[in-house]
């Protein structure tokens, strides 16, 4: 199954079911998905769906962290259900060791030596995370085993 039918189908669940939470965040996707699919002029596959999903879980990482500095531990709470649904959508998330190996594996196969040599490294990696890991986490660990 698609993720694109995935996501219709799991939208009218969200309705069947009431669940408002979930079927906003849903209708988000969808909406995000197909904007993206109008600025391209092209339907997006499986990946680029991820892609697209993947940059609202970090505006939602974004938005929790802002919101927590803030204070506002009601929208905090919200947020966090929100990205709860999208990454229900991405594949499994790498853990951080899993992200050291891969970065390691990188280092090594770019030949990289230092800090300056973070492009690279992040040129091997890119494919292999885009999806998976938080892209800020990454470029942390990258920059920890470089410097």
């Amino acid at each position: 199954m698609s993720l694109r039918d995935r996501l219709n189908d799991e939208m009218k669940d969200a309705m069947r079911a009431k669940d408002d939470l979930r079927l906003s965040a849903i209708r988000l996707v969808r909406s995000a998905v197909k904007n993206k699919e109008i600025d391209q002029k092209l339907v997006l596959d499986d990946s680029g769906i991820q892609e697209v999903i993947a940059s609202l879980v970090k505006q939602r990482r974004e938005s929790i962290r802002m919101f927590g500095e803030a204070g506002r531990v009601d929208l905090v709470e919200k947020e966090e259900r929100e990205l709860s649904v999208l990454l229900d959508f991405l594949p499994r998330q790498l853990s951080r060791e899993e992200i050291v190996t891969l970065v390691e594996k990188a280092i090594a196969e770019s030949g990289a030596q230092g800090g300056k040599d973070m492009g690279k490294v992040m040129k091997v990696l890119k494919p292999q995370v885009t999806g998976c890991a938080d892209g800020k986490l990454v470029s942390d660990v990258v920059k920890g085993l470089l410097g």
